[in-house]
C-alpha cells in the first residue's frame, strides 16, 4: 500500500466481550481517495471494528493511526473531532427538526450570543448543493424520503469530517435509482481525497463502486484484496471459509425425496416492504433450505411466511386453500412455527423459567380462555427436556442461566409443543457447541421423516447439505435458483450466490 496516500491504519486490534472474542488480531488500512469495502457474514466482527474505530467501544489492545498520528477515540464525538464520521443504515437524525438544524445541531453559527438561523439555512443549502440536492432546508427532515434523509446524513458527516467517512449498510432502504445517486456522491468524495469505508452485503454494489475489499470471518482478519482482481466466487469462499476448489464434488447427502408429500404452503408473488415477490413451495416431509449471504432475503422470507412482516402483495395457499396470514397469531393457528435468528432478543424470555418458556407458544395458540394447568405444563416441559436432552437441574431454572445451546433447545421445544405442520429455523445452531449442533441437525432430519415440513436457514453450507432435501438460493433478496437431488452441491450453491448461472462453472 502506498504509504504517501495511507490515511488510516489499524493494527493488531483485539476486543473481548464476556465469553466471546469479537476481534482477534484484526488489521485494516484505508487510503485517501479510496472506497474500501468491509465484508463478512454475521458475527464476522465488522460492526465491532467500526465501533472501535468510532469510539463506541474501546479496544483492548492494538493501535490506530490517522494520517500518521496515533488516535484513541473514547466517544463518537472524539472520533468526529479527529476526522471520522459514520452514517448508519437507520438514519440517526432528528425527524422533527428542519434539514438545516439536523446538519448543524450542536455546532450552530451564532451572532451576538444567539443562533444565526439565516446563516444556518444558507450554509445548509450551499452544502446540499454540492451534492446536487436542491431542497427546502427549512422543512422538517421527515417531510422527505429515506433517500433524501440519508443524503442529508452524509452531507452532515462530510461537513463535520473531511477525512474518513464510514457508510454502514447505506443502501438497504434505497431504490436502484437512489443507489446510483449515492454512488455518484461517493465517487465525488473519493475524487476529493476522502477515504470511504463501505459496509454492505450486496456483492453487485461492492464490484460496482469499491476499489478494495477487506474480509473478516469469526472476528479474524482474512485478507485485503483489490476488487478488480478478486473473482466473486473466491470472495464468497473467503467470507464463508471455504475455497471453491475444495468444494467440487462435495454434494448433499441424498435421500428423503421419496417421503416428500403434498404441498403444504405455496407462495405466489408474495412480498413485503423488506423483500420483493417470493415464489416458493414447501412440501410435507421435506427440509427446504434457504441459502444465501447475509441480507440475501433468507430471514425476510421466513418472517413474511410467519406474519412478522406484513404481506403487501401476492397470495399464499395453505393446504390448497388461499389463506391470509395476518400476524403471528394467525400463523401459529395455521400450524406455523418460527425459531428466529436472534434467540437473545426475539426468542427467549430471560426472566421466565424453562417450563414457562416451553408452554408460551402453546398457550398463545389455545388462547387465554383455555389456560394450561400447572400439571400439564410440568408434563410438557418434562417431556421435551428429556426428548431434546436439555441440560438443566430443573424445569424451574430461569432460561437466562442456561448455555446458548440449551436455550436454543428450549425455543425448539416451545414450537414443537404446538405440534406445527411447518417449522422454520433461522440459524438454529449459531453460537452453540459442536455436539449440540449435531443433536439439532439430527432432530431436524427426524422431524422431516415424521412428515413435518421444515425451512432451514444457515450460513454454513455444509450444515445445509446435511439437513436439506431441496435448496432455494437467494441473492439480493431475489430467489435466483432452486436445486434438488444431484444438482445440490457446495460448488453449485457458491457459484449461484456469487452471481453465476445454475449450470455455469467459474473460470
Amino acid at each position: 500500500m502506498d504509504a504517501e496516500k495511507l490515511l488510516l491504519r489499524m493494527e493488531h486490534i483485539f476486543k473481548r466481550f464476556p465469553a466471546v472474542v469479537a476481534l482477534d488480531d484484526v488489521e485494516f488500512s484505508l487510503r485517501a481517495g479510496e472506497i474500501h469495502a468491509l465484508l463478512g457474514e454475521n458475527g464476522a466482527g465488522k460492526s465491532t471494528l467500526i465501533k472501535v474505530l468510532t469510539g463506541v467501544e474501546q479496544r483492548d489492545s492494538g493501535t490506530v493511526w490517522l494520517e500518521g498520528k496515533e488516535i484513541f477515540p473514547r466517544t463518537p464525538q472524539e472520533a468526529q473531532e479527529t476526522g471520522i464520521s459514520t452514517v448508519y443504515q437507520e438514519v440517526n437524525l432528528c425527524p422533527n427538526l428542519s434539514v438545516a438544524e439536523n446538519i448543524y445541531i450542536g455546532r450552530e453559527p451564532r451572532r451576538a450570543g444567539r443562533i444565526d438561523w439565516k446563516t444556518i439555512n444558507r450554509k445548509a443549502a450551499e452544502l446540499l448543493g454540492r451534492f446536487n440536492l436542491n431542497i427546502d432546508v427549512t422543512q422538517n427532515l421527515d417531510a422527505y424520503s429515506v433517500a433524501v434523509q440519508q443524503m442529508v446524513a452524509i452531507a452532515r458527516a462530510v461537513d463535520i469530517s473531511a477525512r474518513v467517512l464510514i457508510l454502514d449498510e447505506p443502501t438497504s432502504s434505497l431504490t436502484a435509482v437512489e443507489v446510483q445517486k449515492l454512488f455518484e456522491i461517493m465517487r465525488m468524495l473519493k475524487s476529493q481525497g476522502m477515504g470511504i469505508i463501505f459496509v454492505t452485503h450486496f456483492l453487485d454494489q461492492v464490484y460496482e463502486v469499491t476499489d478494495t475489499i477487506t474480509v473478516l470471518r469469526n472476528g479474524e482478519y482474512v485478507g485485503t484484496y483489490a476488487t478488480a482482481e478478486l473473482p466473486r466466487v473466491q470472495l464468497v469462499g473467503k467470507m464463508i471459509g471455504k475455497e471453491y476448489a475444495e468444494l467440487e464434488g462435495s454434494a448433499a447427502v441424498k435421500g428423503g425425496e421419496e417421503r416428500m408429500g403434498e404441498v403444504l404452503v405455496e407462495l405466489r408473488g408474495a412480498g413485503s416492504a423488506s423483500i420483493p415477490d417470493v415464489n416458493l413451495e414447501i412440501r410435507r416431509g421435506e427440509v427446504l433450505g434457504l441459502s444465501g449471504l447475509l441480507g440475501s432475503g433468507r430471514s425476510e422470507t421466513a418472517r413474511l411466511i410467519f406474519g412478522v412482516d406484513r404481506m403487501e402483495r401476492g397470495e399464499v395457499d395453505v393446504r390448497g386453500r388461499k389463506t391470509e396470514v395476518r400476524g403471528t397469531l394467525a400463523a401459529i393457528r395455521s400450524g406455523f412455527a418460527f425459531c428466529p435468528e436472534n434467540r437473545k432478543t426475539e426468542g427467549i424470555v430471560g426472566d421466565l423459567t424453562i417450563r414457562e418458556n416451553i408452554v408460551l407458544a402453546l398457550q398463545t395458540k389455545r388462547g387465554m380462555l383455555r389456560a394450561i394447568s400447572r400439571a400439564e405444563a410440568e408434563k410438557i416441559a418434562d417431556d421435551y427436556i428429556e426428548k431434546l436432552a436439555i441440560k438443566t437441574p430443573s424445569q424451574d431454572q430461569l432460561i437466562r442461566n442456561l448455555s446458548g445451546g440449551n436455550q436454543q433447545k428450549v425455543i425448539l421445544a416451545r414450537w414443537l409443543a404446538t405440534n406445527p405442520d411447518l417449522l422454520m429455523l433461522d440459524e438454529p445452531t449459531r453460537g452453540i457447541d459442536i455436539g449440540t449442533k449435531a443433536e439439532i441437525q439430527k432432530i431436524v432430519i427426524q422431524l422431516a421423516e415424521e412428515g413435518m415440513a421444515l425451512i432451514f436457514i444457515s450460513s454454513e453450507i455444509d450444515e445445509m447439505l446435511r439437513c436439506c432435501n431441496r435448496m432455494a438460493v437467494l441473492r439480493d433478496k431475489v430467489k435466483v435458483a432452486e436445486l434438488s437431488g444431484e444438482e445440490i452441491s457446495e460448488a453449485a450453491i457458491m457459484n449461484l450466490i456469487a452471481g453465476g448461472a445454475q449450470n455455469e462453472q467459474p473460470a
